[in-house]
């Protein structure tokens, strides 16, 4: 990126992220090419993982700097887009076992990769860009295997575990703090139109092989069991399991 663009401010998860990678090449040195290209080049986080995305979602030959640019442009627009992206990698390094360092989320996980795209394409669909921002997300469904639709609304500290198989539709809502692991749908019966997704609360858990489906709410704090098929609302702080799923806790 040119150095007009450089971000001047303090930020401790990038600085981890800068200690663990020189760490990492010390260690590893076969690799310090494919740290420095990704990580070691740059001198913020928005930069950095706008060349990873870009890398990742480059087809036909469209110019990578071009993508990356897209992306980069969206983060430092989007209000709170700094925010969400510090606040959804302390969420895997809070939240996943197998995340043992900063940079894993950034470089290795589709999961959070995939968001961070969709983070980008919502920006351009809410700017009118709509093109741009299916450019994005169809690149994104194709890379990652993860569909979300741009104009879905989903808040920050979100963890999307493994994630294969997601897919997320135009007019769901994903609250702040949830977790959502693989195959998991949040779509339409099929019967309706417009407002027809499901609508989900704050640190809602959701297991692997859920379907949430129609225009329903999940309240704050619940946890649905794997391979449930949720077709009515759950209230708060329950724990719901089966097809259809009934509640067994609350």
């Amino acid at each position: 990126m040119s150095s007009v663009n450089k971000i001047n401010r303090e930020c401790p998860v990038w600085e981890k992220l800068l200690i663990e990678v020189n760490d990492a090449v010390e260690h590893e040195p076969d690799l310090k090419e494919f740290f420095t290209k990704a990580i070691l080049d740059f001198s913020d986080i928005e930069s950095s993982i706008s060349y990873v995305l870009a890398n990742q979602l480059q087809q036909n030959g469209f110019n990578l700097e071009k993508t990356q640019s897209i992306i980069y442009n969206a983060f430092i627009s989007e209000e709170h887009a700094y925010e969400k992206i510090i606040t959804d990698i302390n969420t895997v390094i809070d939240r996943d076992p197998a995340c043992i360092t900063y940079y894993q989320p950034i470089l290795f996980f589709k999961g959070f990769q995939s968001l961070q795209v969709y983070r980008a394409a919502n920006h351009y669909w809410k700017k009118g860009n709509k093109a741009t921002a299916f450019y994005l997300q169809s690149r994104a469904s194709q890379v990652f295997d993860i569909d979300i639709h741009p104009a879905a609304i989903i808040g920050k500290g979100v963890l999307m575990d493994h994630a294969t198989g997601l897919v997320i539709g135009e007019t769901a809502t994903v609250g702040d703090g949830c977790s959502i692991f693989h195959d998991v749908t949040l779509g339409a019966t099929g019967s309706q139109s417009g407002d027809r997704h499901p609508k989900v609360g704050k640190n809602v858990t959701i297991s692997a092989n859920v379907s949430i489906l129609g225009n329903i709410r999940i309240g704050d704090n619940v946890k649905i069991g794997a391979s449930s098929l949720v077709l009515e609302d759950l209230p708060a702080n329950c724990t719901a399991v089966g097809v259809p799923a009934k509640i067994k806790k609350q």
